[in-house]
């Protein structure tokens, strides 16, 4: 070291700007060649007091929850208002469940309430377009990804209150015994990918304007929540927000978040669960008048002791880009750590770190031992976020990494999934299932939970998501106590005396045991017989059965007809049409499928239009900005860093080669 001394300042100089150029392409294209580039990026908002600048049209964000069993019906009210000089177009990008299933759409004018009306996607942008430049009011909805939508509503004219009523349902699955009901505050900024690596995607929605840190938006968001359960409820809190809980009795419970400014830049997270930890296990029947339809939940079977588990392999991938930096990554770094510790001595691990390129912490899976958790620990402790977020390249370095004997090998991807790649990394993972499981951690206020949970889907592996250093502490529990639990493998499904048919998922996966179960799908004749799930654990076979009974039929469970319907379009959308290739006979699957079920889809969406002339004046486009998620910095958006901490670290990093070389040789220097 001390014969490096002379060339210090000018070795940390070329550090130091290389790293402040790593950081500062955070969320913009690398080397754009156009203008039309330099857009499809995230970009800070600034408020004008000029009176005769148009102002923000988004005032208020009103949800009501209906929770009765395993079945939330939620209605969402945007009121827009025109409050400048000038006829407007809004455009507002938000996020909503990846298990939404979006059936209706209203627009209120005053006193008219036009009913929006499901279209291929093509036909209702053109009628939107249509409608925009005749003057007419006209909302639209489309799904830039199933867990983020695009508002456009058209000719708000100045003074206009205009409320656009979005309507969705989702099944809630519980975990470990907890069920959670997650209503997605906002969309995080998104990495659009890099013109001079080929990674990523253009797409128009990422470009989307941010309040600064600092800046507290203008509109409110409230919530509204009943829960009606056939079991008792016990230990109902929210994890995100303050509320207030009322129960009537031991089956119903109240909440209300008054409408404030700051309630919209996280999920809201509600949990509970039902006396004695219990599972709602049971079966649903829905009768239509041309089609019924079932959904069934069991609970799985008890633990075995941790003996009995083969020896695993873990890799964990870490994000350590733009967007991780400060709260997300100190969050991470809690979560790494507890789980490392938490590794079994008969473990082998490894560490990769990615932002714009990836570097592992050693060429080949080591020991869960003491000095290699050390050495790992010590690693974690020295980043801080900065630079791009080219998740693909880190998957795939991570799949071409060689195994090194015949462990059960585990991918934990650990990330905010501020990225546009979905659909390419759950390609990626799907065609790789043979050389290694996948787990996901969201780690922010409001992450990316279609990547979170597509990933771990894709992989056959499980998604948590971490919204604060206490909770990363608990997820590195539970996810122990998860992969440690016992499986059922080669799990078979039996329905005798139902006549059932296009049942979701066709084949069950190996489950562990901290999650239920649950098959949705049509029935025909008379609803009588049993439905039975066994497989193999490590003490031999097992299985569970329940009884069909009519007394199970309700017109509640009328949301199973779009459930099940969505689970259809998931299969098609999000699996079969990725790794199979996309072709006209999946859009037309999926098309037909949003059409028949009045359901929003990547290939349908919602257009409401009034029939009455308000305007002949063009309208302007504004587009509504959002809040960074809490706990987010500017970094995510292209700000600079203000400082790079601990020199020495950097200039070893650049003269060793890298993060792998530079820990490697302080190891064999045996400096800690």
């Amino acid at each position: 070291m001390n014969l490096l001394r002379p060339y210090s300042r000018m070795l940390l100089a070329t550090a130091s700007a290389s790293l402040m150029v790593l950081c500062n392409t955070a969320y913009a294209e690398t080397n754009p060649t156009t203008d039309n580039e330099k857009t499809l990026s995230p970009y800070f908002f600034v408020k004008s007091d000029d009176p005769n600048t148009d102002q923000l049209p988004l005032k208020s964000t009103d949800v009501k929850v209906n929770i009765t069993g395993v079945i939330a019906d939620v209605v969402v009210t945007q009121h827009y208002r025109n409050e400048g000089k000038h006829a407007l177009e809004a455009k507002y990008v938000f996020p909503a469940s990846i298990h939404a299933a979006v059936y209706g759409l209203q627009m209120h004018i005053g006193d008219r309430v036009v009913e929006a009306k499901i279209r291929e996607k093509k036909q209702a942008k053109a009628e939107y377009e249509q409608a925009k430049s005749e003057g007419k009011s006209a909302s639209l909805l489309e799904q830039e990804r199933p867990n983020v939508f695009q508002m456009n509503v058209a000719n708000i004219l100045p003074g206009d209150d205009i409320a656009v009523e979005l309507h969705y349902t989702e099944t809630i699955i519980p975990t470990s015994g907890k069920y959670a009901f997650v209503y997605p505050g906002v969309v995080g900024p998104r990495y659009n990918g890099s013109v001079a690596s080929g990674s990523g995607v253009q797409e128009q929605w990422v470009k989307t304007p941010y309040f600064k840190s600092n800046v507290t938006p203008a509109d409110t968001f409230a919530m509204d929540v009943n829960i009606h359960t056939p079991i008792p409820l016990q230990n109902i809190s929210s994890t995100s927000h303050k509320i207030k809980i009322e129960q009537s009795d031991q089956q119903h419970a109240s909440l209300k978040l008054p409408a404030n400014t700051t309630n919209g830049n996280r999920d809201f997270i509600l949990e509970y669960s039902l006396a004695g930890n219990k599972i709602q296990t049971g079966t649903l029947l829905y009768q239509g008048e041309d089609e019924n339809f079932f959904m069934t939940m069991i609970e799985p079977p008890k633990r075995v002791t941790s003996n009995e588990i083969v020896p695993r392999e873990y890799i964990f991938i870490v994000d350590v880009s733009g967007s991780m930096g400060g709260f997300p990554l100190d969050t991470a770094k809690t979560l790494l750590r507890k789980m490392v510790s938490n590794l079994r001595p008969t473990d082998t691990f490894n560490v990769m770190l990615f932002s714009g390129s990836n570097t592992v912490l050693a060429p080949h899976s080591m020991p869960a031992n003491a000095e290699n958790i050390e050495l790992a620990i010590n690693t974690i402790n020295q980043q801080y976020g900065g630079g791009s977020t080219e998740l693909l390249p880190a998957l795939k370095t991570a799949l071409s990494m060689d195994k090194t004997d015949t462990r059960s090998r585990n991918f934990v991807v650990i990330t905010d999934g501020y990225v546009t790649v979905e659909k390419e990394a759950f390609d990626l993972i799907r065609n790789n299932l043979n050389n290694a499981n996948v787990f996901s951690f969201g780690i922010g206020s409001d992450v990316n939970r279609f990547l979170m949970n597509g990933i771990a889907h894709a992989g056959e592996g499980e998604a948590f998501i971490v919204t604060n250093d206490t909770e990363a502490k608990e997820a590195a529990t539970k996810f122990k106590q998860y992969v440690e639990s016992p499986v059922w493998t080669h799990l078979k499904l039996e329905i005798k005396g139902l006549d059932a048919y296009d049942i979701q998922p066709e084949k069950l996966r190996d489950l562990y045991a901290d999650r239920p179960i649950v098959v949705i799908g049509k029935w025909r004749g008379k609803p009588e017989g049993s439905v039975t799930v066994s497989g193999l654990t490590s003490h031999g076979q097992a299985h569970f059965s329940l009884d069909i009974k009519e007394s199970l039929i309700s017109q509640d469970n009328a949301a199973l007809r779009y459930l099940w319907a969505r689970e259809k379009i998931a299969e098609l959308d999000d699996y079969t049409k990725l790794f199979g290739g996309v072709n006209d006979n999946e859009i037309k699957q999926i098309t037909d499928l949003g059409l028949h079920y009045n359901l929003l889809t990547q290939y349908t969406s919602f257009i409401a239009v009034d029939h009455i002339v308000r305007t002949s004046e063009k309208a302007n486009t504004v587009n509504q900005p959002l809040p960074l998620p809490q706990g987010v910095s500017e970094l995510a958006v292209g700000a600079e860093v203000p400082s790079t901490p601990e020199p020495e670290f950097y200039l070893m990093f650049a003269l060793a080669g890298g993060m792998g070389a530079y820990l490697r040789r302080r190891k064999q220097q045996n400096v800690r």
